[in-house]
This record gives C-alpha cells, sequence and structure tokens, in this order.
C-alpha cells in the first residue's frame, strides 16, 4: 500500500533516502527544506514527487516523516511537531549520528498520533549535498534503530518497511548505547585524525618537507579529517559528555605508551602492538559489523598509464571479482602496489596464482 513520506532535510543523506525510495517503491515521497535551491534541484531530478516550503502544514498530510537534519536541527524540528495538532498517525524517524538528546525530545512527545523511533544509516560519502544523493548508498550498511518507549512491534515494523528497499542491515539499540559505540568507532577517531593533522602542521614549522612525506600511513588515517567541519562541530557537542570520557580514556592509554617509551619496555610494547593487530584483523575475519570480511592480495606495478587496468582485466578475465581496489605507495616514475581486496579466499588464490603466472609479483595478506 503506497504511503505519504516527508523527508526534512535534501543533504546527501536525506536526498539518498528520497531518490532510494522514489526509485524503489511506490511511495509518494516529498521535500522540505530551508534551502529553495535544494527544494528546487530534488524536484527537478524527479528525486521526490514534490517540495514543500511549510513544514507543519505538510506534516499533518503524510503517514511517515524522515528528520535528516543536522542533529542540532533535528532537535529543533522535533520541538515544532510538538506544536502541531495530529489528527491521524504518523511515524517519525531520524538520521541523527547522536540519539541521547534527539531521544530526549522525542519521548517527551505527548500526541496520542505520534510515534517516534529514532535512526542512524551508517553510511556517508566523502561528498556532501542532494547533488551527492545516491540511491544505493545504505546498501549493506548498518541501520540503527532507537525505538521510544511507545514504539511498538508492529511501528518498527512499519519503518523498516519502507526502508527496506536501501537493504540496509538494521539492528536496535538504546540510545546510551548507541551513542557510546559510535562515539567510539566513528566520532572519536574523527577527534583523533584531526588532531594528528594539527600535530603534523605545527612540526611544519620545523621541518617545512613535512607535506612531501605526508603519505601511505598517514594519508589512510587522517582522510576523515577532511570531512565537513560544520556537521562534525554539531555531533561533537550534542556528544560531549561521552566524548570528553573518551579523551580522558585516551589521554590515559597515552601516559602508559609513552611510560612503556621512556622505560624501554620492549616486551610489553610488542604485546600492546600484537593485541592490537590480532583485535583489528578479528574485526575484518568475523563477519559480525560494519567492516567487511576481504581477502587481500598486493600486487606491485609500473607507473605507467594502463598499469591498472591490465590488472583488473586479467582478473575479470577468469569473472574474478574486485571489491575493492587501493593503490600504495605509488611515486613518480617506479614501481608502487595495489591492494585488491576479493570476497573468497578461493578468489584470493587464484588471483595471487593467475598474477604470478603473468609476471607479476604479487603477495597474500
Amino acid at each position: 500500500m503506497s504511503k505519504r513520506i516527508l523527508i526534512a532535510g535534501l543533504g546527501l543523506i536525506g536526498g539518498s533516502l528520497a531518490l532510494n525510495i522514489t526509485e524503489h517503491s511506490n511511495h509518494h515521497v516529498i521535500g522540505y527544506d530551508v534551502d529553495r535551491t535544494s527544494l528546487a534541484y530534488a524536484r527537478d531530478k524527479k528525486i521526490v514527487h514534490e517540495v514543500s516550503a511549510n513544514f507543519e502544514e505538510v506534516l499533518l498530510t503524510v503517514d511517515f516523516c524522515i528528520l535528516a537534519a543536522p542533529v542540532s536541527k533535528t532537535v529543533a524540528l522535533l520541538e515544532r511537531i510538538q506544536t502541531v495538532s495530529f489528527e491521524k498517525p504518523i511515524i517519525i524517524t531520524d538520521v541523527s549520528s547522536v540519539k541521547s538528546n534527539v531521544m530526549a525530545v522525542a519521548e517527551s512527545m505527548e500526541s496520542d498520533h505520534v510515534t517516534f523511533i529514532g535512526g542512524h544509516p551508517m553510511a556517508g560519502s566523502h561528498k556532501k549535498g542532494i547533488e551527492a544523493a545516491k540511491a544505493h548508498l545504505f546498501e549493506n550498511a548498518i541501520y540503527i534503530l532507537t525505538p521510544t518507549k511507545k514504539a511498538t512491534d508492529q511501528s518498527i515494523a512499519d519503518l523498516t518497511a519502507i526502508l527496506s528497499s536501501t537493504k540496509s542491515k538494521f539492528i536496535t539499540l538504546n540510545s546510551l548505547e548507541h551513542d557510546e559505540m559510535t562515539s567510539v568507532i566513528s566520532h572519536f577517531p574523527h577527534l583523533i585524525a584531526s588532531s594528528l593533522v594539527h600535530q603534523a602542521k605545527s612540526w611544519q614549522t620545523k621541518h617545512d618537507k613535512i607535506p612531501s612525506l605526508a603519505a601511505g600511513g598517514f594519508r589512510d588515517i587522517t582522510r576523515i579529517a577532511s570531512s565537513d567541519p560544520t556537521m562534525w562541530q554539531d555531533i561533537f557537542f550534542q556528544n560531549k559528555a561521552v566524548l570528553s570520557g573518551l579523551l580522558e580514556d585516551w589521554i590515559s592509554e597515552m601516559t602508559e605508551l609513552k611510560g612503556l617509551l621512556d622505560g624501554d619496555d620492549k616486551i610489553s610494547m610488542y604485546h600492546y602492538l600484537e593485541q592490537a593487530r590480532e583485535y583489528r584483523d578479528g574485526l575484518d575475519r568475523t563477519q559480525r559489523g560494519a567492516i567487511p570480511s576481504f581477502y587481500d592480495i598486493f600486487v606491485d606495478i609500473f607507473d605507467q598509464p594502463g598499469a591498472i587496468l591490465k590488472v583488473v582485466e586479467l582478473l575479470a578475465s577468469q569473472e574474478i571479482n574486485i571489491k575493492n581496489i587501493e593503490i600504495l605507495e605509488i611515486r613518480d616514475g617506479i614501481t608502487g602496489a595495489l591492494r585488491l581486496s576479493l570476497m573468497t579466499k578461493d578468489d584470493q588464490l587464484a588471483s595471487h596464482r593467475l598474477l604470478i603466472k603473468n609476471g607479476y609479483e604479487s603477495m597474500l595478506e
């Protein structure tokens, strides 16, 4: 049965949800945003079926509402929703990456017609805005739901039904569990990445060639520091209590590591690094979480046009599917390396044999 769905906030996440539902269902999608340019783009590109500039008015006409604004703006929208007199049932959700403040307002809603179920699709892009919207953005991504006390099993099933075309993996947490866990694996790493960039910038006053050396591991570990600072400022302050505690833990752990170095405790340092490696590698292999289980192979290639294409075509000729390609240690005029991620051990071994047979230097991870 076709439902009317309002998506309030047409950025990357809201636009991608709108595009997915529009393309893969018979539901009627309405877009709302304070930015008239985003509304016009969504309408012209058929990302939504119609647009509205009046939030409260259109809210009364829909069956579902997805709040896809930044966290602080979502809280403000929820406060506006509390002033609306609903005459029929509506399920409201959000996409906020911090839940406690959102859920506190949601739990205080008095209308018997309103059911709120918090949501957080753990997917994104290095791009932002509705122009970057992709219908497949959420495929195989973890999608966390944080229901209010009033939410029933049926209302949760109704929400996941309209989101089923995203092909996300839905799990249910309470708001505290969500905020603590996402802080550990998402918010806190962003703080650390930003601090590493600031450290490099500070040391550049002493060593002006640091930018020339900042590749490889530094590039990988600090990539997320290039994300939208406005969005992350909002996330950090909405979740500041949890992040402050994590920073205390981090400072304590760094003090202990400094003690290992200053005390020449090589044995403890080895065990520390070994335990970290084992846990990180286990995240890939257990198939329990958001990090997919891949089997990697490293291939040396020359820095020349078409070098990557030749490797890809060679594996494609044997119907071996490459899930991810990463370029490592490429410098002008010399050999570099590709990291190819494959889905099965059999594909990894077959690729290794094929590449060796065709004259490539290849190594398994």
